[in-house]
């Protein structure tokens, strides 16, 4: 079996904000919208996002309301420019939970929050 990952979907509240924080803050490029649905290009892998509602009505799985804050993953985007994405964000007001730090592996990795509550790393490449 050859699996490989196409694309991850994560629940938004508010389609106006996600397209604000990852379009425009981040700058994205939008791949495809369909109604409550948004694809974003990121390399390899699409990151796409559905309000809660659109993805029961899609899915048929009992998608809850309201935004989440139990953290069981976080999302990584690579830059050579930690520090500059993080002061682009941090001047939208976006939260900052870790400013960018170097790891004792030479790695430079800062965190934020996205307009849902998704812990998103923005980190350097490693080696």
């Amino acid at each position: 079996m050859n699996l490989k990952m196409g694309y991850v979907i994560l629940y938004a509240e508010n389609l106006d904000k996600t397209k604000q924080f990852y379009g425009e803050l981040l700058g994205l490029e939008l791949r495809n919208e369909f109604g409550t649905y948004i694809e974003y290009d990121t390399g390899s892998t699409i990151l796409s996002f559905n309000t809660r509602e659109g993805g029961r009505e899609v899915t048929g799985l009992p998608i809850p309301d309201g935004v989440r804050k139990e953290q069981t993953f976080e999302l990584g985007f690579v830059t050579e420019e930690v520090e500059a994405v993080v002061e682009k964000l941090k001047g939208a007001g976006v939260p900052i939970l870790l400013e960018p730090i170097e790891k004792p592996w030479g790695q430079k990795v800062a965190y934020v929050e996205d307009p849902d509550g998704h812990y998103i790393e923005i980190c350097s490449p490693i080696g």
